[in-house]
């Protein structure tokens, strides 16, 4: 007989409001991103008098072809998919190397890196501190003040050093047996066998990149060198008129572009998740739970 025969009928009860609540907590979630889908489909006069809908009664892609004839509009997607994508290269790499040598017991300071590391999960400099820092360093209106102030998180790179720790050094001792040194080991034997961890952060880091409109907002003066995330924020505030004037155009379909505007910042990253879905169910876990 089934397991769920013998279920009594407190936990029959107990599993059927589990499992209402969790699709009422999808459908939550779900529905607001079929009606923005469904409105950058529509017309303005539908947006207008319908206050709900998951299908657009006349399905039009006008707004998506203004949107992509705008300069303004296609600059900050390059800029923000370059941003992005050389963000996350030089966050990982630097994670990635700083964590091997950390996760060496011998290293001399190694004690005193890690409690200054751990000091920063509790205590930061602030937003003022770190905007003198990358003005002093000359980074101000470059796209480096975008990456590099958030270069390493310490919580990531504590959880790659506990990885690290838990390799076998028997593959380690065996590589430097055959000559290699520990650079060799390090991208012959340890990187390899960090796929599904390099997969799982280099997702984080790639979400915070592409969401974060907090620093172009203080480190970028220059409108032309904005992420879309920006000129999302801008043509969804209460400026969003003047944000649209920079559009260059005297046609402005202004609820439709916000919801074309939003899908677009949203897709990419829902796109790509499904190829690391596989690393990140076994990655995210890596490194905090010892065997």
């Amino acid at each position: 007989m089934s397991v769920n025969h013998y279920k009594s009928l407190g936990s029959r009860v107990f599993d059927a409001l589990n499992i209402a609540l969790l699709t009422a907590l999808a459908l939550v979630t779900v529905l607001p991103l079929l009606y923005v889908l469904a409105g950058s489909f529509a017309t303005e006069s539908e947006i207008a008098t319908r206050p709900f809908f998951l299908w657009p009664e006349k399905f039009v892609t006008d707004t998506y072809e203004y949107i992509f004839g705008t300069g303004t509009f296609v600059r900050a997607l390059i800029t923000t998919i370059c941003v992005t994508a050389a963000g996350t290269v030089v966050q990982v790499m630097l994670t990635f190397t700083m964590a091997y040598p950390l996760a060496k017991r011998y290293l001399p300071g190694r004690a005193l890196v890690l409690n200054l590391v751990i000091f920063t999960l509790v205590f930061s400099g602030g937003m003022v501190p770190t905007y003198l820092v990358v003005r002093d360093l000359g980074l101000l209106d470059s796209y480096w003040a975008l990456i590099l102030p958030l270069a390493i998180n310490p919580f990531y790179l504590i959880i790659v050093k506990s990885f690290f720790q838990e390799l076998p050094q028997a593959l380690e001792e065996a590589a430097r047996i055959d000559g290699c040194n520990e650079m060799g080991v390090f991208f012959k034997i340890v990187l390899p066998l960090s796929k599904p961890i390099i997969a799982t952060f280099s997702l984080f880091y790639a979400v915070g990149i592409w969401n974060d409109y907090v620093s172009p907002l203080l480190y970028i003066d220059d409108s032309g060198k904005w992420t879309l995330q920006v000129l999302v924020r801008q043509l969804t505030s209460a400026d969003a008129e003047n944000a649209l004037a920079q559009l260059d155009s005297v046609f402005f379909p202004a609820q439709g572009l916000k919801f074309a505007v939003i899908v677009i910042a949203t897709l990419p990253i829902l796109f790509f998740y499904p190829f690391l879905q596989k690393y990140f169910a076994k990655g995210v876990l890596i490194g905090s739970v010892k065997e």
